[in-house]
């Protein structure tokens, strides 16, 4: 969640983030449901490589752009398309949440009982309802916090987290 909220503050297009990351849980939940417990045999060091590179790289990319004194969040963000938003968006979370504990989860329940439907209607308007909270507080932050700053936290926090995957992966 912390992805839809920093995507937020990034590119001023909250519903744009929110489209792009349940379009994203649709196919976390899914792929959760259709496999169940064999998700659980997918190799995770690559996948927590690949979620490493990506918090990385987008870390680096926030903390590398050019501050315009201008609230409105400068041309990088008015810019962008309502798609390329959403897009962004539901490719940073797909990854980042692929094989992350709710999906792990949400395939053993599926497993578990004999309601696949509901279990995933279920898991996908939780991972929706609370990713509507993350895009909200984030819409916040940016009314309230210059953007240079958030953008500047938003880095740190995707680098720190892309160190953490990286450790994670090969711990």
């Amino acid at each position: 969640m912390v992805a839809s909220l920093v995507l937020t503050t990034r590119f001023h297009r909250p519903f744009a983030v929110w489209v792009g990351v349940s379009a994203a849980f649709v196919m976390h939940v899914v792929l959760a449901v259709s496999l169940g417990s064999l998700l659980r045999h997918l190799p995770v060091t690559p996948v927590r490589c690949a979620v490493a590179v990506l918090f990385l790289v987008g870390g680096i990319i926030m903390l590398r752009t050019k501050h315009e004194d201008q609230e409105d969040g400068g041309p990088d963000a008015a810019g962008v398309s309502f798609r390329k938003v959403a897009l962004t968006a539901a490719s940073v979370v797909g990854l980042a949440e692929f094989g992350d504990l709710t999906q792990l989860a949400t395939a053993g329940i599926a497993t578990r009982y004999s309601a696949p439907v509901a279990v995933a209607l279920g898991a996908w308007c939780a991972l929706v309802t609370v990713a509507a909270l993350a895009v909200t507080a984030g819409r916040w932050i940016v009314q309230h916090v210059p953007l240079k700053i958030v953008q500047r936290v938003a880095g740190i926090v995707f680098i720190a987290f892309g160190v953490a995957s990286a450790v994670s992966a090969f711990a």
